[in-house]
This record gives structure tokens, sequence and C-alpha cells, in this order.
């Protein structure tokens, strides 16, 4: 079977936890809904459990639009109007247990700029710098968008990336566009990881 402590991920002081825009639009039945995107939250929750329990940040990005953004077809852009700020499609999945001390990125408010990635016309960089972050894990919706771009800037900054492949979903547009996504993670230097592989 291997060296099996190889797969062994151990939280430790330096670390965050990001939770990419699991938001009700993005879930079935949302404006934008990711195909099974549901099927993360417990996941996530899983992960929650384990990292806030050690002490670990929790980060999560929120698509946060003003009514005529820019990515909204109306507009020109490529989706459908979703994630408007303050709509019951822009909050949080009913379901996801944040903690109090989440810290909540809002992103695209910008009408003329569309924002993928987390970092995107945001602070998340400083504020990772200011309590010296040097390792992140990353979930959430979707995973050939907002994840891959998020993942990509990550790794870009210099951070550390564990990927955590049992809590993303992608959209595919095109047949394949999330498999294609992981792997360019992968091969970016993102490390992919699953639930049972995180010990205390």
């Amino acid at each position: 079977m291997g060296n099996s402590s190889e797969k062994i991920v151990r939280p430790r002081p330096g670390d965050a936890l990001i939770i990419v825009d699991v938001q009700n639009d993005f879930l079935p039945g949302g404006a934008l809904g990711v195909p099974k995107g549901d099927e993360i939250v417990p996941v996530i929750n899983r992960y929650l459990e384990a990292l806030v329990g050690k002490d670990i940040p929790v980060f999560a990005t929120r698509d946060w639009h003003p009514e005529k953004h820019c990515s909204f077809k109306e507009q020109g852009g490529p989706w459908p109007p979703h994630c408007v700020a303050s709509t019951r499609g822009a909050e949080f999945a009913p379901g996801l247990f944040l903690p109090d001390s989440t810290t909540i990125i809002s992103k695209g408010t910008d009408v003329d700029r569309d924002a993928y990635s987390g970092f995107q016309g945001t602070d998340l960089d400083h504020r990772f710098k200011s309590l010296n972050i040097r390792r992140l894990f990353i979930g959430g919706l979707a995973t050939d968008y907002c994840v891959l771009s998020t993942v990509k800037d990550a790794l870009r900054r210099g951070y550390e990336v564990m990927l955590l492949q049992d809590a993303i979903r992608a959209v595919d547009v095109k047949p394949g566009d999330g498999d294609r996504a992981i792997d360019e993670m992968i091969r970016l230097g993102a490390k992919p990881i699953t639930r049972d592989m995180l010990r205390p």
C-alpha cells in the first residue's frame, strides 16, 4: 500500500481555509447552479470542524454584484444575473456552518469589472500577510472558474495551496472543463487532498 504517512496532512500555524463562493445562486436550482454543487456543503463542514478546532482562520469569498454587473448577459457578459448584492441568491448556502469568526471577502462589487479570483480587487492578500499565512486550504465553487482563478492567484503570490478535491464541483460549460482545471492547478503546484487525509 506504500507509505501512507506521505498522504497525511496536519494543520499548522500559518494555515488558512478559503471557501470559494458557496452561495445559493451557485447551488442546483440557483440562477447559475453548478451541477451537484450542493454535495460539497457537508464536506466543507467537515473541513471546518477539523480546522476551526485547530484555530485555523476561515475566509469565505462571495460574488456580491451590483444589479447591472458587466458579467450579466444583459450587459454583454457571459452569465445570467446572479449573486446580486443583498439578495437571497447571494447568501451563503443555508447548510454551510460558517463560524462567527469567518472573514467574508466580497468580490465583483465594481459594476464594470468582473472578478473570478478571491484576490482580485480585494484585500485578501494583505490580510494573509498580516496574519503570516503561508498555506491555504481552498475549496468551493466552481472548480473551473472561481476556484481555479483563486488557486492560480494564490500560487502566483507564493502561497502553498492544498486543493480540497472532494469539496469542489465544476460548471463544465465544455465537458471536461473541471478535470482540465484540476490538472492545471496541480501542474502549477497545488496539492490535491481529501478530508480523510487531514489529521489532528
